[in-house]
Formats: C-alpha cells, structure tokens, sequence
C-alpha cells in the first residue's frame, strides 16, 4: 500500500482516540506506554533473579542435586515451542501492517495454539512433580520413584539441605511466568476476536504490536529460565 493511502486510511481510522492528533502518536504514545511497562516487568523479574542467583551462590550443591529432578527434554520443548511462538508473533504483526487479514488471523491463531501447548506440557511436567511429593518448602517428600530416578552417584550420597528451598524458588519463577503466558493468551483471543472483526490493518494495528512485545518479553524471560533451571 502506498504512502499516500496508508495516510488516508489512518485519518479515517474509527480507531483514532480524541486526545491523539494521528494515529502515528497514538502508536508512538501506545510504544512508550508498553515500554514503561515492559521495564517494570524486567525489575520485578530481576529481583527473582537476583534471589536465585544468591541463593545458589550459597548452596551450590543444592542447586546441582535438585536439577535432577526437572526433565530438561520438556523444558526443551517448551522453549522451542516459545522461540516459534515469537516467529508467529512478529509475523502477525507484519501481516496487520500490510493488511493481509487472512494471514493474520492465521498467525494469532497460531501463536494462540503455541501458548497452548507450552502450558499443556508444563501441566503434565507440574503434576508429575506433585503427585511424587516434589513440593516447596517444608512441604518437599520426594516419593521412592523420583529418588530411584536419579543418577546412582546421587543416589549414594546424602541429599544436601535446603531442596525444598530450591523447589519453592522453582515454582516461585517458572508459576509466575506461566501466569504471564496465561495473560498472553488472554491477549491473542481479544486480538483474535478484533482481526476477525477486521478492525486491524496499515492504519490501525497497535494492539497486534504491543502484545507481541509483550509476548517477546514472556519469551526472552523463560530463555533464561530454562539453562538456569533445567541445565545448571
């Protein structure tokens, strides 16, 4: 679409709200706002990660038993499934910019459907846990089958202290997290819901933006929460 029509079709947006004088203001002010956000979000989350960081400086040996019990062959699912979700975010994006409609609802399907399965295997990977007494805190009784699932050379050795320690920061960050994909998918049905209604396209698309960042920063958040977790 030339530039010509991209103007005119941003003039007569119905989407334009009274306190903007375009709809480029509207997004550069929609921008900020998410960015803002964005940045609290990274300092509530860098304050779990600096509790983690410290508490591992301290017991390392704990850190080093207890990942163990995590199955880095799920976590490694998950975070593929994630880095695609992020390709099909950036993509419905591109496609609300060039107003290809069908395309679009397609990849908001798509990274509807990408969420979903992150949170179906980490049900299966949550349940698994708590159904063999892989708790937080004092809670934290290990059933005989996870024990005999470790490597015999832990198996010899006497368990450090503080695991259920480990687990409540474990379920403390990887919750928190899935709280913020829950929010994310959330966010893709109202867009689904809109692309539908065809309310998106060269003149109006912030909302596809803005959620994709969003879903950009959920992703980067559990890159790192992976290796930490499941790898270290």
């Amino acid at each position: 679409m030339s530039a010509p029509t991209q103007r005119a079709a941003a003039a007569a947006s119905p989407f334009l709200q009274v306190h903007f004088r375009s709809m480029r203001e509207q997004l550069d002010t929609a921008k900020l706002g998410l960015w803002l956000f964005l940045a609290s979000e990274l300092l509530f989350f860098g304050g779990l990660f600096v509790a983690y960081s410290v508490f591992r400086a301290n017991h390392p040996d704990t850190f080093l038993y207890a990942h163990h019990f995590l199955d880095w062959r799920m976590g490694a699912l998950n975070t593929s499934v994630l880095i695609a979700s992020s390709l099909t975010a950036a993509w419905s994006v591109r496609s609300a910019q060039l107003g290809r409609q069908a395309e679009l609802r397609l990849l908001l399907l798509a990274t509807l459907v990408l969420s979903s399965m992150f949170l179906v295997v980490k049900y299966f990977e949550y349940s698994h846990k708590l159904h063999n007494g892989v708790f937080w805190g004092a809670a934290y009784q290990p059933s005989q089958e996870m024990l005999a699932a470790l490597p015999a050379a832990l198996r010899a050795a006497p368990p450090p202290t503080n695991l259920g320690t480990f687990f409540s920061i474990y379920f403390l960050m990887t919750g928190l997290h899935g709280i913020h994909v829950l929010i994310g998918m959330g966010l893709y049905l109202w867009l689904i819901r809109r692309a539908g209604r065809g309310d998106f396209g060269p003149g109006y698309y912030v909302p596809v933006d803005a959620v994709a960042l969003y879903w950009h920063l959920v992703d980067m958040i559990w890159i790192f929460l992976f290796p930490l977790f499941y790898l270290m």
